[in-house]
């Protein structure tokens, strides 16, 4: 199989190259931008194989898309590139609509013509997967499930910008034909993460001694999800998944920030016993809450467990823990990135002269 995977060289995105060129033998096109979050190391791996290759593209360029896919002549295309973090979101949506909105109509465009030329067989085997967020549903109150008929009521920038492309993939294959999946996600975690995010952020300010900030009372709830797992979800989605679907991919590990952080305190001590203090009350840091900041996410994966035979290998505490280990025996990767492009500053704060 020929796949067109739009973001590899980002976090979920490189998951997915490793996977699929790796372990599946899969032909892999990566075309990735390179904006601040993406980094070539994390396909090192598997980037002197002959089954992979890499395109430094935006999406938004129609033409040189066009021209990538007419190369390549993909079988699939796994559409992860988009910007992802919510905090940056409130400080810049401008980005998050171009890329995420505008970058995804320019890829359905290119993969709409591409598709129309192709051979009756070519066009039953085409695929076109979109991979989304489980932010697209809004907040869920102290119970339920997001199932994948939750209505859409996405609460920020970036939300309403992946729920718009979702709408978008979902409108192509129904207007015009294109075999489209789209499925949703959980909070992921792993190796590679950029550390802007919550899990990496917290690791890399315990091994510096600084103070770990949580967000208001910290009993926001998430579903946490190894990068890893979801990797083999999205290929499952991708070679089992039926034309039109939506599938929710969830870790089944429903933990509140304030339990996530403390998770991660306590099992970087145990691997690194001399760094921060002694208790973890003396170094959390409560402080103002995110914007518009959504109380719960949950997410019902029964239909992937049904349909696609797929679990999750790693409990919480066991991705953790892997997670840590990375993260401590890898500092040639995250201290460049803390250096030269994000050293762990606050995002997120709307001010009233903050506009984009």
């Amino acid at each position: 199989m020929k796949v067109v995977v739009t973001g590899g060289a980002g976090f979920i995105g490189s998951a997915v190259c490793r996977l699929l060129a790796g372990e599946k033998g899969c032909e892999v096109l990566n075309l990735d931008k390179l904006t601040y979050a993406a980094d070539l190391r994390t396909v090192a791996s598997v980037s002197e194989m002959a089954n992979y290759r890499f395109a430094k593209q935006d999406i938004c360029n129609r033409e040189e898309v066009a021209r990538i896919f007419a190369e390549f002549a993909p079988d699939a295309v796994m559409h992860l590139a988009a910007e992802s973090h919510v905090d940056r979101s409130i400080d810049g949506p401008n980005d998050f609509i171009q890329t995420n909105i505008v970058g995804t109509f320019t890829l359905l465009e290119v993969a709409r013509a591409y598709f129309d030329r192709l051979s009756d067989s070519r066009k039953s085997a085409f695929r076109f997967h979109h991979v989304s967020t489980d932010e697209v549903y809004g907040a869920l109150g102290d119970a339920g499930l997001f199932t994948e008929e939750t209505p859409y009521a996405p609460n920020s920038p970036y939300s309403a910008s992946k729920a718009s492309s979702d709408h978008l993939v979902r409108a192509w294959h129904h207007t015009y034909g294109l075999p489209v999946i789209i499925s949703n996600c959980s909070n992921n975690y792993g190796p590679y993460q950029f550390p802007e995010k919550l899990v990496p952020l917290m690791i890399l300010n315990i091994l510096h001694g600084r103070k770990l900030p949580v967000y208001g009372d910290g009993l926001n709830t998430r579903d946490w999800l190894h990068v890893e797992d979801h990797a083999k979800a999205l290929f499952a989605i991708l070679t089992k998944g039926r034309v039109g679907e939506k599938y929710n991919v969830g870790g089944c590990n429903e933990v509140t920030n304030i339990d996530v952080v403390r998770k991660i305190f306590d099992t970087v001590k145990q691997l690194v016993p001399d760094v921060a203090g002694e208790r973890f009350e003396d170094i959390v840091e409560f402080v103002r809450d995110r914007p518009g900041h959504d109380w719960r996410y949950a997410i019902d994966s029964s239909k992937m467990r049904s349909e696609l035979g797929w679990e999750p290998a790693y409990s919480f505490d066991t991705g953790l823990a892997q997670t840590v280990q990375w993260y401590v025996s890898n500092r040639e990767w995250w201290e460049p990135i803390l250096k030269n492009k994000y050293a762990g500053a606050r995002l997120g704060q709307v001010s009233e002269t903050s506009h984009d």
